[in-house]
């Protein structure tokens, strides 16, 4: 898979951040474009939606060279669902009531929490590189992958 490297100049945080905004944007883009293709009833904002979350997928598999799956989704995820909300407000003329408005910011405020909160004192998450730790481990034997503990507690993940 064709993968686009960053300057070596960039610090990490940075490029983790231009990925989650370019991914939000993207995600965005696909979601405005799907409610337009069944609203118009148009092949081209289907093809375009599709076009889009193609390319997000792509965006997403470069960011993860840089930074740590959880924080980029994360990131992503929390500027995605203000995107949404307001997309949803402005385009489509959706109204929240206050209590939801309320809900809805402690949820972003908790994401951020997660996102942006005090890090464990346990072992890096990155390797000597930098790169996220996922990343610096050795290639898993042929034809063995590595289970998650969630899949061996529930008894083989079915």
């Amino acid at each position: 898979m064709f993968l686009v490297r960053m300057p070596d100049s960039w610090p990490r945080p940075l490029v983790a951040t231009v990925a989650m905004l370019l991914l939000a944007a993207l995600d965005l883009g696909g979601a405005y474009a799907a409610k337009e293709a069944v609203v118009r009833r148009s092949g081209a904002y289907a093809a375009l939606g599709a076009a889009a979350f193609l390319l997000l997928f792509w965006v997403y598999a470069c960011s993860l060279q840089y930074a740590d799956l959880a924080v980029v989704t994360l990131g992503w995820i929390v500027v995605l669902q203000i995107g949404v909300i307001f997309l949803n407000r402005w385009r489509y003329g959706a109204h929240l009531p206050v209590g939801a408005w309320v809900a809805v910011s402690l949820i972003i405020v908790a994401q951020a929490y997660l996102l942006l909160g005090p890090v464990s004192a346990g072992p890096s998450a990155t390797d000597s590189d930098g790169r996220p730790a996922e990343l610096a481990t050795a290639p898993a034997e042929a034809g063995h992958l590595p289970v998650s503990p969630a899949v061996t507690r529930s008894g083989g993940g079915r």
